[in-house]
């Protein structure tokens, strides 16, 4: 498929806030966990941390109904090593650099499925995005300023996700 056709098949789509989003991660963390235990000895495991991001992570503002999932493996792990049991979990590698390696979850032939998830794979301390979602967490009217940009970006780029995201970006580096 070209990116066109991906994009009408996954458009952007934003929605009110869901509680069940914070049960989708708790889920959705334990199997990524356990599909990294095997590269780490059980206490090195406990180490890696696996932080729920994005805007399904701030109460009460819309937001695309997909988890994000950002996961920081320790200085010096390669994070190549992680590609392969992230796979078997489920998981299709979208984006990979030398530093970062994006995932995604949920993406079908016929469309989303009902729980989508986003896996950024970094190594620790490489997390604007906690710091951007407990700005946005610790003041409500930074949130709803965030959320009142997207609703009004939604369908003008509604199949344009790299011109939505491109679009956010100002916002976001303001407040990470």
């Amino acid at each position: 498929m070209t990116l066109e056709e991906l994009w009408q098949l996954f458009p952007i789509v934003l929605t009110e806030h869901r509680d069940c989003w914070v049960e989708w991660f708790r889920e959705e963390s334990e199997i990524v966990r356990a599909a990294l235990s095997a590269l780490f000895k059980v206490e090195d495991c406990a180490d890696v941390r696996i932080t729920h991001v994005g805007s399904t992570a701030v109460p009460d503002i819309w937001a695309k109904p997909i988890v994000d999932i950002l996961v920081e493996l320790p200085l010096g792990v390669d994070l190549r090593l992680a590609k392969e049991p992230l796979v078997a979990a489920g998981y299709i590698c979208m984006s990979e650099t030398e530093n970062r390696i994006s995932f995604n979850k949920g993406y079908t032939e016929e469309g989303f499925a009902e729980k989508v998830f986003h896996l950024h794979l970094r190594h620790e301390g490489d997390n604007a995005e906690i710091r951007f979602r407990d700005c946005l967490r610790a003041n409500p009217s930074v949130a709803k300023e965030y959320e009142m940009l997207k609703l009004s970006l939604w369908k003008r780029f509604e199949h344009d996700r790299d011109g939505y995201t491109e679009a956010k970006s100002e916002f976001i580096c303001k407040y990470s």
